[in-house]
């Protein structure tokens, strides 16, 4: 496994490749996209324990999704149990649990650091606890406990972008994959940034569609009813190209479980 540096362009390839095998499967991708966000929220719901058990599943998850995007390159169907495929791999679960404790902890951390900004109204805001009004949200302690939170936030994304991959099929130890995968981001930074903002740009374009269809239909109503699917559709496209951003900045293409 090297390390490979690769042009700012290459941001624009991952997202076109993403959206391209996402339609060579987008009910098997759509679905396992919903069943990633049924079994957090499922989880979420444990009492006490929920919402960090919860944050714990996320790094093995988005493994799947990379996994099932694999499948789907392969010209197979991704079955569900894809989904989890992080744990069932004997020798990588451990690492993987242990990656997803890491990102509890340190998401939970962001989180308390945004507490010093606004008492803690963000946090709840986030964790399901307070309603998101229009009050809450344009005030000027919630917005800059957001800001503080998206930025403290970035290196722990950057972290943990590649880990999940680095683990499951380069069989690294998770102090190793967060490194190397902080590394990767970080020489790799142009072309994250242009893979950023063309994905900003596709849920941006798709927020817009859905408005205008809704006026098209003469009912503003049914604005959400048609911004939701639309919404959880890019999402799945989103992590269907985050396996093609761990091929290219890593030498040796994951095929599967060392």
């Amino acid at each position: 496994m090297n390390l490979q540096i690769v042009p700012a362009r290459t941001g624009l390839h991952w997202a076109t490749q993403g959206v391209r095998t996402f339609w060579q499967q987008p009910l098997a991708m759509s679905g396992l996209f919903f069943l990633f966000m049924a079994t957090v929220s499922l989880v979420s719901i444990v009492p006490f324990i929920g919402g960090a058990l919860a944050l714990v599943l996320l790094p093995a998850l988005t493994l799947g999704m990379m996994v099932a995007t694999q499948t789907a390159l392969q010209g197979k169907f991704p079955m569900p149990s894809v989904l989890f495929s992080a744990l069932k791999a004997g020798s990588q679960r451990k690492s993987m649990f242990q990656l997803g404790g890491w990102y509890a902890v340190l998401f939970l951390g962001v989180m308390v650091v945004s507490m010093l900004a606004d008492g803690g109204t963000f946090a709840k805001v986030y964790f399901g606890g307070s309603p998101m009004t229009p009050e809450v949200v344009n005030s000027p302690s919630f917005q800059t406990a957001l800001w503080v939170s998206m930025v403290l936030y970035i290196p722990v994304s950057m972290m943990f972008w590649h880990a999940p991959a680095l683990v499951y099929w380069h069989g690294l130890p998770a102090a190793k994959s967060l490194f190397f995968s902080f590394v990767a981001c970080w020489r790799n930074l142009k072309a994250f940034a242009v893979y950023l903002l063309v994905w900003i740009g596709i849920f941006t374009g798709s927020g817009i569609l859905a408005l205008l269809i809704a006026s098209l239909l003469g009912d503003p109503q049914l604005m959400m009813a048609v911004l939701m699917p639309m919404a959880l559709m890019v999402a799945a496209m989103f992590f269907t190209s985050m396996l093609f951003t761990v091929q290219d900045c890593f030498s040796a293409s994951p095929e599967g479980p060392v």
